[in-house]
């Protein structure tokens, strides 16, 4: 790969998701955690996806202000002023916006990666070669790049993006957030339409027009502090910008709207592991068909079960089919697998009778 411009790879890590609640906490949320067993977490093994690429000092973290000591900790490689810290969550259109004008700062010929925090993929080489192909046509032809994902099912709980023509790399054509099941089935049928990844490339340069042009609100509100960026008074400007900025995402605040969005689609493994339903289908089973989180799980008459407890606890479980077992210091969580969408409810109930501390 030959691109001229200097690389870098900006990580989105500011989510505070719940849906792996009881393990997943507002204190240390999925991006912090080894929820496949793999001995990394999603943040530290996202890094090491592009630490071939970039090097060290060209990375940036935007996540909230309460999780910077855990991205140090789980990137020791980075400094602390690598680090972009979000007083409050705004969706992805202000995180980005908030990495596009600090780039510009130090590096205004910069090319930028941007990638979600907690995804996992299995077919690493061929990620890398696709990346290789967006960043170079990103830099030849002035667009906006994301990466679809050839899908496997008729998945709802993804976005969908529709390509213009059989080309490696085509026109975006359109953009659907979320369908219903029978639309995800035409669109899984029709071979045109490819899961969302979240991953976008391009330059520092053409995504600020395109805020600029799209979304004219954050850029104002960006622009009215860049000489604040990289001072001691970054810190207070940025509260200023996130108390006023709208919550958007910058596949509806731009990527919808942008007439330069190109999609490079491939098939490389992904998976965003975004409920107990997808850790399930990607872990090591027993031959009953559990996932256990570790040996001293002893299982009689259970069947197609998740059980997840602490290493240093023996669990005994005996007489479940197709539940989910969570045990952690505080909680303790059985729910049939067929009702993981009631995990939502669960944590309002115990916010409401029990306050944020098992939260």
């Amino acid at each position: 790969m030959n691109n001229k411009k200097p690389l870098y790879c900006v990580i989105m890590a500011g989510g505070a998701g719940t849906r792996f609640w009881p393990e997943s906490r507002q204190s240390k949320p999925k991006q912090f955690l080894d929820i496949c067993d793999t001995g990394k977490s999603f943040l530290r093994m996202t890094y090491e996806r592009f630490a071939h690429l970039v090097p060290d000092e060209n990375f940036l973290v935007v996540t909230n202000t309460r999780y910077k000591d855990l991205v140090l900790e789980h990137i020791p490689e980075l400094k602390e002023e690598q680090i972009l810290c979000e007083p409050i969550g705004r969706n992805t259109a202000p995180c980005i916006c908030y990495a596009a004008y600090h780039l510009r700062h130090i590096d205004p010929d910069a090319m930028m990666i941007v990638t979600p925090a907690d995804y996992l993929i299995l077919n690493e080489a061929e990620f890398h070669s696709i990346i290789e192909d967006t960043i170079e046509f990103a830099e030849e032809n002035k667009a906006l790049m994301t990466i679809g994902l050839t899908p496997s099912r008729p998945e709802t709980g993804y976005g969908y993006i529709q390509k213009s023509d059989n080309s490696k790399i085509s026109r975006v054509k359109c953009f659907t957030e979320k369908p219903n099941l029978e639309l995800a089935q035409i669109f899984v049928q029709s071979g045109e339409f490819f899961w969302n990844s979240g991953i976008f490339i391009w330059t520092v340069e053409n995504i600020i027009k395109a805020f600029e042009k799209h979304l004219p609100e954050h850029h104002s509100l960006f622009a009215s502090i860049v000489d604040d960026l990289g001072t001691e008074r970054e810190e207070k400007a940025i509260e200023m910008v996130f108390s006023e900025c709208k919550s958007i995402s910058v596949d509806y605040g731009i990527m919808e709207k942008a007439d330069n969005v190109y999609v490079r689609c491939g098939d490389f493994g992904w998976s965003d592991v975004g409920t107990w339903g997808s850790v399930y289908q990607l872990s090591r089973k027993d031959r009953y068909a559990n996932t256990k989180s570790h040996e001293e799980c002893y299982t009689y008459n259970t069947r197609s079960s998740i059980i997840s407890v602490p290493k240093d606890k023996i669990a005994v479980i005996n007489g479940l089919r197709d539940y989910i077992v969570v045990d952690t210091e505080d909680v303790l969580m059985i729910c049939p697998r067929s009702e993981e969408q009631s995990i939502k409810k669960y944590i309002d109930d115990v916010k409401f009778n029990n306050g944020e501390k098992h939260i």
